[in-house]
């Protein structure tokens, strides 16, 4: 059964008779999915047929080649899924809001179903598509394990207040999925010309694809179970540490969509790891990552200073014109040129694998934040250099994490100090009571080093 709660219409239409439209965007998968199912479930009951839809925009938000490589490999895995199933897969070149409601006309379809996002583009796209159907578009949130909207109607404060909320709501909504069952009959859609989608790509090939991360559902499944069955055990006291390979690498394939948070949940839940590992994972996963979405959901300036807390923005007002020891420009930064042999190792790590330890991208930001001229420009040089080398950019996650870095966000005032007011601040003394710094600048400093960590798999 779908939760209805996870489920709410973006217009005011009835549905009508013709065929059910699955707009895909945020969740790229084909199993654990409750738009899907939901969009399935409409189908069978009005006895119409179902199509899933995916609009390829020319460009969102400066996403380079890395990032439209990794998704449309997945979509091709996407694609191959659904035709076992006899699910047609269509995928249109174009703005969502000229290519959806020309589409929805053109198969006289009957309702259109979505996926939620609560970044702005997505927000735009939807408002502008719902105004100019004459049917009805449903949004289904099927990439929290809570609704995000259900967990709480404002923004919170931190993860203290919003925690007892999700936790109060899981055992309702932390359940099994239902299987996807086939149409009847088989899809008789054209398959999708890939050969042509690549060369009408207008994305930045500057920031090559990486190898060692596969992208697609079976490659999501077999880096959870690596997870589960090799590092979850020892994930609550090496987490923190960049070289003790203990995080799960999942974040790339959540932002995708091409697995489900709530089936790593489940999976994590009912593994043999220890249970404080299993808390400790299951906090970032579900309560962190979720406080997040809430961020981007109720605050429209989340990627931008004006969205960090009013005690934060005037205290980094009042430091503005502390003198900074050292100066850098985006490009300095971009190309990892920086004085400081710790900081330019994780710019090269994010370079060089498209990811960043969670623990290092805090330390990265709040170096940006003392290294540039001023607070607004470094919180738009982390976001430029996040979303362009991060395979998780464009996300939810990266925009809290650089607001809380720089910004304080979902944090609390702390000493005041140059430069940062009462931001808290890290340093690298501070990181080498943590890990072996040296080992970590090491894989990223040489040439041989980082061609080594390139194409290796992180994970076994």
């Amino acid at each position: 059964m779908i939760d209805p709660r996870r489920i709410r219409l973006l217009n005011e239409n009835h549905d009508g008779q013709g065929a059910v439209i699955y707009w895909m965007s945020r969740d790229q998968r084909v199993r654990h999915n409750w738009a899907l199912l939901f969009a399935r479930r409409k189908a069978e009951l009005m006895q119409e047929p179902l199509v899933v839809l995916f609009t390829l925009a020319p460009s969102f938000l400066h996403a380079p080649l890395r990032h439209y490589g990794f998704m449309l490999k997945g979509l091709q895995e996407v694609e191959a899924d659904l035709k076992a199933l006899n699910i047609p897969f269509v995928l249109l070149q174009g703005e969502p809001e000229r290519e959806l409601p020309r589409f929805a006309e053109q198969m006289r379809a009957g309702l259109l179903v979505t996926d939620f996002s609560p970044l702005n583009i997505s927000g735009k796209w939807k408002k502008e598509v719902a105004q100019q159907l004459t049917i009805p578009l449903y949004e289904v949130d099927t990439h929290n394990i809570v609704p995000c909207w259900i967990a709480s109607g404002k923004q919170e404060y931190s993860a203290r207040t919003i925690r007892p909320k999700i936790n109060a709501l899981l055992g309702e909504f932390l359940t099994d999925f239902p299987d996807l069952e086939p149409l009847a009959s088989p899809s008789q859609q054209q398959p999708v010309d890939w050969n042509n989608v690549y060369r009408k790509l207008k994305a930045d090939p500057d920031v090559p694809s990486v190898e060692w991360l596969k992208p697609g559902e079976q490659a999501a499944q077999a880096c959870l179970d690596s997870f589960l069955q090799n590092r979850l055990a020892s994930y609550a006291e090496q987490r923190n540490d960049p070289n003790a390979g203990a995080t799960s690498f999942l974040s790339p394939y959540l932002h995708f969509g091409h697995i489900s948070a709530q089936f790593i949940a489940i999976r994590a839940s009912k593994s043999n790891a220890p249970e404080a590992d299993k808390k400790a994972f299951l906090e970032e996963l579900i309560v962190r990552r979720e406080l997040a979405e809430n961020y981007c959901c109720y605050n429209d300036r989340y990627d931008s200073l004006e969205g960090i807390p009013a005690w934060a923005r005037e205290s980094l007002k009042q430091h503005g014109d502390d003198r900074r020891e050292y100066l850098y420009s985006a490009e300095t930064f971009a190309a990892a040129k920086t004085h400081e042999r710790l900081w330019n190792a994780a710019q090269r790590e994010l370079i060089t694998t498209g990811v960043i330890h969670g623990y290092m991208r805090m330390y990265w930001a709040k170096k940006i934040l003392e290294w540039s001229e001023t607070p607004r420009q470094a919180f738009e040089t982390a976001i430029f250099l996040n979303d362009r080398f991060a395979l998780d950019g464009r996300e939810p996650n990266g925009y809290a994490g650089i607001a809380w870095s720089i910004g304080g966000l979902h944090d609390r005032p702390w000493f005041d100090r140059e430069v940062y007011g009462k931001i808290r601040y890290m340093n690298a003394s501070g990181c080498a009571r943590k890990f072996d710094v040296n080992r970590y600048i090491a894989r990223f400093e040489s040439q041989e080093g980082r061609k080594k960590t390139e194409q290796q798999t992180l994970f076994p």
